[in-house]
């Protein structure tokens, strides 16, 4: 099986150049096969000369010539425009993002309290209060923002823990948060 034979292709023409035998081509060629430098015989060159033979870059270029996506110069800084008018919205939902995590992070803090509050309750010596050990459980301003309540029954001891959730976007208040935790008490 022997290759091809390789023959000059004439000038203008657009014959491929077969491939090398790693499948790529020989030096000079691109990777479908064409010399490169040579431009397409059937597209005339463009002239970039005024009518009286002065070069373009003696016109006023900043007027009314366009840039290389098209757009006239006049039309620069449109973006940057845009963008600050569009910002303001960006922000509100970044705030509104982290509104939702706190609010999440309040119910989270409400849960843990709740647990640790019932099981402080459900203890044969308690150690600390139950509200006490509900707050140590949480964060600091989670803490300082909490209420606890309690309801016994027979067999088991429930303590309600309600968190105010903060507020970061002003206006937004979504009240407290409220959640629960029961603990069997000990057999007496």
């Amino acid at each position: 099986m022997s290759a091809p034979p390789q023959t000059e292709p004439t000038p203008g023409s657009r014959t491929r150049h077969a491939p090398d035998r790693a499948g790529w081509p020989a030096p000079g060629r691109d990777r479908t096969g064409y010399r490169h430098g040579l431009r397409n015989p059937d597209r005339p060159r463009a002239r970039h000369r005024d009518p009286n033979g002065t070069r373009a870059r003696h016109r006023d270029l900043h007027d009314r010539s366009p840039d290389r996506a098209g757009r006239a110069a006049s039309d620069r800084g449109q973006v940057a425009i845009e963008y600050l008018g569009f910002l303001p919205l960006l922000l509100l939902v970044g705030l509104l993002a982290i509104q939702l995590g706190a609010a999440a992070y309040a119910a989270n803090q409400a849960g843990t309290g709740a647990r640790a509050a019932a099981r402080m309750a459900a203890t044969d010596r308690p150690e600390t209060s139950p509200e006490q050990a509900g707050r140590s459980a949480m964060g600091g301003w989670f803490a300082r923002n909490s209420d606890f309540s309690p309801s016994e029954g027979a067999r088991d001891v429930t303590y309600t823990a309600r968190v105010r959730i903060p507020v970061i976007v002003p206006g937004l208040d979504w009240g407290p948060v409220e959640r629960s935790a029961t603990m069997p008490l000990p057999s007496r």
